[in-house]
Order: C-alpha cells, then sequence, then structure tokens
C-alpha cells in the first residue's frame, strides 16, 4: 500500500500535468490546424491552451473539496445528483471510447511511410492486432500495462525534441526557407479557426486527471492552481515551437493533405533516415497512448456499475488477473469497430465534443459547491463562468453532424440510466475507485511519463548543483 505521508510540492504537480496531457496527440493532429488555416494555425494552438488553462482551474476548484478519482462525474454527481453525474461519466466514456478508435487509425496512417499502397484488408488486420494486443497487455493485468506503457512512453517524445532541435538550427542557418513557408502568415484567413480550435483542443484534454487530492499538496491553496498554469503554459509552448518547425519545413499546402504530418517534416530535414527515425517514434508513441487509454478508460464502465449506473457485469473482476475484462472487452471491441468505419477527423470532433459536455457541466458544478462547501482556493472568481462560456463555444463549432451524433449518443444513456438506476452500489468497487490510496498510485505511475521525467530529472541535477 501507497504510504501518503510524503508531501507534493509545487513541482511534482506541473511533472503530473506535464506527463499527464503530452503524449501522442501532437503526431496526429499538428495537420488540422495546417488544413484550415495554413501558418496562422499557431494562434488556433496558443487560443486552444489558454482555454485549456481556463477550464483546468475551474477543475482544481472541484478537486479542492473532492480529493476522490473520477473527476467530473464526482463534482457532477455531488453537485446536481446521480442522473447528472451518471449523463457526465456516460459522456465521458464515449470521449475516451472516441479517442481509443483514433489511435489504430494513426498508427496505420504512420504505418503507411513504410509501405504506402497498403490496401484496405491488410489496413483492417493490422487495426484488429493492434487493439488485440494492446486490450491483452490489460486484460492480464494492470501491473503488466503499467510496465508496457513505461517503456513506450520513454520514446515517444524524444523524436518530437530530436526534430525540434534540429529544425530551429536548420533555420538559423536557412532562414529564407523558414520565411518562404511561413508567407503568407494568412493565406486562408480566420474563417476556420473555431474549426481548427476544436481539433487541436484535443491535444490538451486529459488536464482534468491532474487534480490530485488537495490534502497531499504542500500548500495546496496555492500550488495547486500555479501547478496548473505553468504546467499548461509549458505544454502550450512545446506545442507551439514544435508546430512552428513543421510549418517552417513543410508548405502547409502539404501539410493539410498529409496524414503523418512528422514523418513528412522528418523527411524534408534528414532524409529517409529522418522520416524512418520519426515514423518508429509515432508508432511507439500511438501504441503508448493506445495501451494507457484502455488502461483509464475501461475503468469508467467499472466504476459506473460499481454505483449501480450500469450492469454488474461490466464491475466484475477476472478471477486470475483482478482486471474489468468485461469493461476491457467492450469497450476496446467497439473502438475496434468505430476505427474500421470512421475516420480519424470526425472521431476527434465526436471525442472533443462530449468531453466538452464534461467540462461544461464541471464548470457550472463549481457554483453549487462553493455554496455547499468552503472553497478557499486562490483562483479568480469569475474563472468557472469564463469556462462555462469557452465549453460552449468550442461545441458549437464542431461539425454539425458530430453535434447531432453526440448528443444523440449522450441522450442514449438516458434509458439505461432509468434501467438501472438507483441501484445498490457495490462497495468494494466503490472504495477501490475513490480510495486515496488507488489514486496516489496511479500517480506515481504516471509522473514517469516521458517529458515530465525529463523536467524531473533537470530540477533534480539543479538542486543537486546549487547544493
Amino acid at each position: 500500500m501507497v504510504q501518503l505521508k510524503r508531501k507534493l510540492g509545487l513541482f511534482d504537480v506541473i511533472n503530473l500535468v506535464v506527463g499527464t496531457i503530452v503524449g501522442a496527440d501532437i503526431y496526429i493532429a499538428a495537420t488540422f490546424g495546417a488544413e484550415l488555416l495554413g501558418p496562422a494555425s499557431l494562434i488556433a494552438w496558443i487560443i486552444a491552451g489558454i482555454m485549456a488553462i481556463i477550464i483546468a482551474l475551474s477543475f482544481a476548484e472541484c478537486s479542492s473539496v473532492l480529493p476522490r478519482a473520477g473527476g467530473p462525474y464526482v463534482y457532477a454527481k455531488e453537485a446536481f445528483g446521480d442522473f447528472i453525474g451518471f449523463l457526465v461519466g456516460w459522456s465521458l466514456l464515449i470521449a475516451g471510447w472516441s479517442a481509443l478508435a483514433v489511435f489504430p487509425l494513426a498508427f496505420v496512417a504512420y504505418l503507411m511511410y513504410f509501405y504506402p499502397d497498403m490496401p484496405f484488408i491488410l489496413q483492417t488486420m493490422v487495426k484488429i492486432i493492434f487493439v488485440l494486443f494492446l486490450a491483452f497487455i490489460n486484460y492480464v493485468g494492470a501491473k503488466d500495462a503499467g510496465i508496457a506503457n513505461d517503456i513506450l512512453t520513454i520514446i515517444k517524445v524524444t523524436p518530437i525534441i530530436i526534430l525540434t532541435i534540429i529544425g530551429i538550427g536548420y533555420f538559423l542557418l536557412n532562414p529564407h526557407v523558414l520565411a518562404s513557408n511561413y508567407t503568407p502568415f494568412l493565406p486562408l484567413g480566420l474563417g476556420g479557426l473555431g474549426s481548427a480550435i476544436v481539433l487541436v483542443f484535443w491535444a490538451y484534454v486529459g488536464f482534468e486527471l491532474v487534480t490530485v487530492p488537495s490534502d497531499e499538496i504542500e500548500d495546496s491553496k496555492r500550488n495547486i492552481p500555479k501547478a496548473i498554469v505553468l504546467g499548461m503554459s509549458i505544454i502550450v509552448l512545446f506545442y507551439v515551437v514544435t508546430n512552428f518547425v513543421i510549418l517552417g519545413i513543410v508548405p502547409w499546402t502539404q501539410l493539410a493533405n498529409s496524414t503523418a504530418p512528422l514523418t513528412l517534416a522528418g523527411f524534408r530535414l534528414l532524409g529517409a533516415i529522418g522520416a524512418a527515425f520519426i515514423t518508429i517514434g509515432a508508432l511507439f508513441s500511438i501504441a503508448g497512448s493506445d495501451e494507457a487509454g484502455i488502461l483509464s478508460i475501461t475503468r469508467i464502465p467499472y466504476a459506473m456499475a460499481g454505483d449501480g449506473l450500469l450492469p454488474k457485469i461490466f464491475a466484475k473482476l477476472h478471477p486470475k488477473y483482478d482486471t474489468p475484462y468485461v469493461s476491457i472487452i467492450f469497450i476496446a471491441g467497439t473502438a475496434l469497430i468505430a476505427s474500421i468505419i470512421g475516420n480519424i477527423s470526425q472521431l476527434i470532433i465526436l471525442s472533443v465534443f462530449t468531453i466538452l459536455f464534461c467540462y461544461l457541466v464541471t464548470c457550472i458544478s463549481v457554483f453549487p459547491l462553493r455554496k455547499k462547501y468552503n472553497i478557499t482556493l486562490k483562483v479568480p472568481s469569475f474563472t468557472p463562468a469564463l469556462g462555462v462560456i469557452i465549453s460552449l463555444y468550442i461545441m458549437t463549432q464542431c461539425n454539425i453532424n458530430q453535434i447531432i451524433i453526440g448528443t444523440i449518443l449522450i441522450a442514449a444513456g438516458i434509458p439505461i440510466y432509468w434501467k438501472y438506476s438507483p441501484k445498490e452500489e457495490i462497495k468494494e468497487v466503490t472504495k477501490d475507485i475513490t480510495s486515496r490510496e488507488v489514486f496516489v498510485r496511479k500517480w506515481i505511475r504516471s509522473r514517469e511519463v516521458f517529458l515530465g521525467y525529463v523536467l524531473r530529472r533537470l530540477a533534480y541535477i539543479v538542486r543537486r548543483i546549487r547544493s
């Protein structure tokens, strides 16, 4: 059992913010902004990052009074009751499921660098093997899944950092290339800004996981909001610099038609060797993100079944591996089907729309929770109101088809709630999901994500030098 005596300092929480969010998304989302805005897509990355920071601060307020795993589901349930809590948990499940379906598509897109004419049937077989392998890792045990994730995450951001450093050096030697690819800066105007924000916002999703129990953090009233702002600022800088290099290396017209933008950038900068290096890094990164996604998303139906809000079969644990195997099979299987019949942009927009419903309700939840509890976090009082406005704005910028599909899928949870609620909760599951020990244990494992690990090691070196 994890001992909770140690206190988490400001840098620990900053590391959690960075390590939780940065992953495979940058390999996937870099091309979308170019298609809609050209070089001006950098504006969308900055705006989306600021929006994510504001919403994340509302999560910090909720976490300060409800330091439990479950995030938006717990906050909405406490603020508005079981029904709204169920809809939020259901929406969170849809969002996570949609995101899981993106990764097999992205994996095949990058793999096609090595096999450009891969037939559709072979693409489908690769998706099936990809999902089955990662689902099996989670099926046989979270410990093995954690080990696999540690191995995969060590190398998933390294190629991007190397590409960025070499790219900046290349610009210093060839400034005319940079100037040419950034002229004009607004070739398509700003009409596509809203749609671009929707797509790149997906790369910032995950900050809802960083609001760790406040009583484990030193001076939590100051350090939680400060860590969110500083950590998210690091992520915004990382994303903007990476996209700045990509757009400076590859003309935006080529990026707009690319399904593997970083491979294209690697090829133009370092030739075939560079493209292969980036592609291999992308494949590992995408696999790592999908494996970690299965690990976390499949716990949502497990938790909801434990509360009596879904069929009890989803709360069943494997007698040998002690994993929620029914949830794993169901989520992985349906996500695989979606990856075969859907496309990346459709699934990302659906994921963003449904996760924004969770964010919207969480921001609204701050107001009744302020009355119910004494929230004294050092966050501006108008923050949740801005979060509500931002969530509604981004939701309205989604494609109308995804809005309709997302709304139907969220509404589909209503008859499920009527059928299965209220039911008696499964106390063992509730204890497992909400216990602080489990939450901190997951935090300890997640802090090893590559970029966060690098930051932690750099801070350690600096402290040693100073001492």
